[in-house]
């Protein structure tokens, strides 16, 4: 039996009269207790069964969102229960508290027990307690106040939130801790007073400034009157605080107002419900209002773009971007890129899209301008003719243009591994990793440089690169761009117009050459007759052999400078002597010089820097600059004078040429160097012949400039890169054009045997004769097989073997008859020595050690005693000769 129950039956017992009426209202007030339970059991499992019903219904819905909420449904059943546990508990402890107080009512006559009243007091004092924690475990304020202000009951966020303790708090005016935020709190009341005295109640958002601290909050607030015999005594409010949610209102709202991207909210049959600035602006629109009158197919005009965006939205759970056409106000369209999520209800219907959008019609264009300048860059670089390269700042190749097939044989999936330089001749290859470091530090922006470069198929190809720094968005280098175009055609031909330019000028040299040979070979022809008819006493015999001796050694000269003069250029250049090449040019040209009257003034420097040069080309660009002095002489007088001189300037090397000729006009001094233009009277010259020198000193790494004299006359320098740190190297000269000198002692000598093959009849008998003299066994052969036979018979110490023999009425290769002849040999190898009328560069010196050695001729006997010693020296004989 309940408490109620108990008292209830206890007070019937104990009635006064008139107690069958009390016994019958409480038999019915016991009743409809029983039902309000009934219905409160009912009720409780009802909301058990539809939260549990909602759990179900939504789980699979809640499972589709992007969020992972699956664990709220069972935290709102755990909620469910545990308020209809404590809602069951308080129920109870009202229906106990009523039972007592019907039963002291019932005891009109007798006072309630001490027992009954300490189960009343004991029931409201938990009622109350519990009314107390309950109120105390809201998160919100909760106040009573009288309609003087005046506080009755608050809960704990309300003392937390002013900083003061119940006692502090209860019984003092409200505006000791609060008032309006506006200052106008005062005049807010008494206007809001009569609608809500007549409402009996009230709701908003106020804000407030607590005193304490002097700040600012936002609450939203739920007022409810406090009536008795139905006059309005008191409000209570329950405040809830929003000044974080407001904060965030306030950032979202300036972010939604500043943003640049366009953003929206629309409803899923079209309408617009919100817009910020940005899109506004985007789409033309005066004023956002003007917007949200419009609809969202006025703006996307393709249906079946809308179509398909809304299936994309729907289908994906997470927003993608994607790229829209819209139309402005004034029916411009705009390329968008739009982002777009849909919102859903409970049950997963979409109630609204939110989204932004951003105008990337400007960047579409660019890109497609980039597009359309990329393409054309690429065609460009596909069809020009030079190969484009890219080098970063490691020497790796990152684009190579196809070209690279057609001038180097190499597809371009072979070069994927290439390196600048991995296929460079070794001679150029310091030259272009100097020039490459120089341009990635900056020192250089621009330059160009020749180099050699190996084809797939083996050959060598001449390229000639221009250099050019390639700069990040910083400005900073990161690379070097190589434009090189193949010129190995271009060298060829040049060198041919070079050497056709020299046959030119031999031509022209003819006359005088002719002249200068016939000068000593008259004088050895008029001494060897008379050394033949032997009329001339010894002293006199002794003279005329001197002059015979000198007058060869001058032909020779002759000849050799002819030589030298007339043959390709050489594919090395190495430090020459500027003194030598002038004096060497001017012997050239001495005969011409001499005749009509032009006199040369040239003072060579001692101890003059040197220049890495070819000395042959060099001669031949002098002697265009001497032979167009001596011209341009001729044609204003009789005899003139050419002046040249020999200076240093910083780290060049200059060679003027000045002659008191007719001289230049200043009109025609920058043209003077074009090809085929010539100041010359018809049939005078071809206008090549300065075009060339400019070409050849270029390739020298210098320049030529010229200049009229106010006096008169021209003036040509030269101005060519010094050799600081080389010595100059003498120019290759015969021996025979040196001073006689002793071949030493001859004791090796002694003898030793030689095999001389040579088809001269003449050579042969003076290699015969000035051998044998000392004391050398010597075998001449005109033929091969003459030679071989020697051999079988006996091996040689030394063979000198002709480089051009005839053989059969055909030319023979000296060089395939030397091999034969040592192959004959066996393993005696004898020294093999080649003599060739032909220039060589150093003639007394080995090829490669152990390798063949060389005679040029014209040559002396002494010249080839000495050879002959020093080949000895260095390879003693193992057996004595027999």
């Amino acid at each position: 039996m309940s408490k109620n129950d108990e008292f209830s039956s206890s007070s019937a017992k104990d009635s006064p009269p008139g107690g069958a009426t009390r016994s019958t209202v409480s038999s019915r007030l016991d009743q409809f207790e029983k039902r309000q339970r009934e219905l409160w059991r009912v009720t409780f499992l009802l909301l058990f069964l539809i939260s549990i019903g909602f759990a179900v219904v939504s789980w699979g819905t809640i499972r589709n969102l992007t969020q992972r909420l699956e664990p709220l449904l069972p935290g709102l059943v755990v909620i469910v229960v545990l308020f209809i546990a404590y809602a069951w508990k308080r129920t109870q402890e009202i229906s106990e508290l009523r039972g007592l107080v019907r039963g002291i009512e019932q005891h009109d006559a007798a006072p309630p027990s001490d027992r009954q009243l300490d189960q009343l007091f004991s029931v409201i004092s938990r009622s109350q307690q519990g009314y107390r924690d309950l109120i105390d475990s809201f998160d919100d304020i909760l106040l009573a106040i009288s309609m003087e202000g005046e506080i009755r009951a608050v809960n704990r966020s309300f003392a937390d939130l002013v900083g003061a303790s119940y006692q502090q708090i209860i019984g003092r005016p409200i505006s000791d801790f609060l008032e309006e935020g506006s200052g106008e709190g005062a005049e807010l009341v008494r206007r809001a007073m009569p609608r809500f005295l007549e409402r009996r109640h009230w709701s908003g958002i106020i804000q407030v400034r607590l005193k304490k601290q002097n700040s600012i909050c936002y609450y939203d607030c739920v007022a409810h009157a406090m009536t008795r015999d139905n006059q309005v005594h008191g409000l209570t409010v329950l405040g809830r605080d929003i000044t974080a949610l407001r904060k965030n209102e306030a950032r979202f709202t300036e972010l939604f107002e500043t943003l640049q991207e366009g953003i929206y909210i629309t409803t899923p049959d079209g309408s617009i419900l919100d817009a910020n600035p940005a899109l506004v602006r985007m789409l033309g629109y005066d004023s956002k209002e003007e917007l949200l009158s419009k609809r969202v197919p006025d703006i996307v005009h393709d249906r079946a773009e809308r179509k398909s965006l809304v299936e994309e939205v729907e289908r994906q759970p997470s927003p993608q971007g994607r790229e829209i056409n819209v139309l402005r106000k004034d029916g411009s369209p705009i390329v968008c890129l739009n982002t777009t999520t849909a919102v859903r209800d409970t049950s997963g219907r979409v109630i609204r899209y939110q989204g932004s959008v951003l105008d990337v019609t400007a960047r579409r264009q660019m890109e497609r301008q980039l597009h359309k300048e990329q393409e054309f860059a690429r065609r460009l670089v596909d069809n020009f003719p030079d190969l484009i390269l890219v080098v970063d700042a490691a020497s790796h190749y990152t684009f190579i243009s196809p070209r690279c097939t057609d001038i180097l044989g190499y597809e371009l999936a072979e070069t994927a591994n290439m390196e600048l330089g991995g296929r460079t001749h070794a001679e150029d290859l310091p030259s272009l990793l100097a020039l490459f470091a120089d341009i990635l530090a900056g020192r250089q922006t621009f330059a160009s440089l020749e180099i050699r470069v190996r084809h797939k198929l083996g050959d060598w190809r001449r390229i000639r690169f221009n250099f050019s720094p390639l700069a990040d968005e910083t400005g900073k280098i990161e690379g070097v761009v190589l434009s090189g175009r193949d010129v190995t055609e271009l060298k060829r031909l040049e060198e041919q117009l070079i050497q056709a330019e020299k046959l030119a000028a031999m031509g022209q040299m003819l006359a005088g050459v002719a002249h200068e040979l016939n000068n000593p070979l008259t004088a050895i022809l008029g001494v060897t007759e008379l050394l033949r008819e032997g009329q001339t006493d010894p002293e006199a015999t002794k003279r005329q052999l001197e002059i015979t001796h000198r007058q060869a050694r001058r032909a020779a000269r002759i000849v050799q400078n002819l030589l030298e003069f007339s043959r390709p250029a050489s594919p090395q250049k190495k430090s020459v002597d500027l003194n030598s090449v002038i004096d060497r040019t001017l012997q050239l040209h001495e005969h011409s010089l001499r005749r009509n009257n032009v006199e040369v003034d040239f003072r060579p420097q001692p101890d003059f820097p040197g220049v890495v040069a070819d000395a042959n080309q060099l001669i031949q660009v002098f002697l265009n600059l001497v032979t167009n002095a001596e011209q341009a002489i001729r044609e204003v007088r009789e005899s003139g004078r050419i002046q040249i001189r020999l200076a240093r300037v910083g780290s060049r090397i200059s060679v003027t040429f000045q002659d008191d000729g007719i001289g230049v006009r200043p009109d025609s001094v920058q043209r003077l160097f074009d090809p085929f233009y010539t100041t010359k009277r018809p049939g005078g010259g071809t206008g090549l012949g300065l075009s060339i020198c400019l070409s050849i000193v270029r390739e020298h790494g210098g320049t030529i400039e010229a200049e009229a004299l106010p006096a008169g006359g021209s003036a040509f320098t030269v101005y060519l890169p010094a050799a600081l740190n080389l010595t100059p190297g003498s120019l290759s000269v015969s021996p025979l054009l040196a001073s006689a000198t002793s071949p030493g002692p001859l004791d090796l000598l002694k003898g030793r045997s030689v095999l001389v093959l040579d088809d001269e009849e003449s050579l042969r008998s003076l290699l015969f004769e000035g051998l044998t003299a000392r004391d050398l066994h010597v075998d001449c052969a005109a033929t091969v097989e003459e030679a071989l036979a020697f051999v079988a018979k006996r091996s040689p110490d030394a063979i000198l073997c002709d480089l051009n023999l005839s053989q059969n009425g055909g030319p023979l290769s000296g060089k395939l008859a030397g091999e034969r002849l040592l192959a004959a040999a066996g393993d005696r190898h004898p020294a093999l020595i080649y003599m060739t009328g032909a220039l060589i560069d150093t003639p007394e010196a080995p090829a490669s050690p152990g390798g063949h050695r060389h005679l040029q001729k014209p040559f002396r006997i002494s010249e080839v005693l000495a050879l002959l010693q020093e080949v000895f020296e260095d390879a003693p004989a193992d057996t004595t000769p027999g």
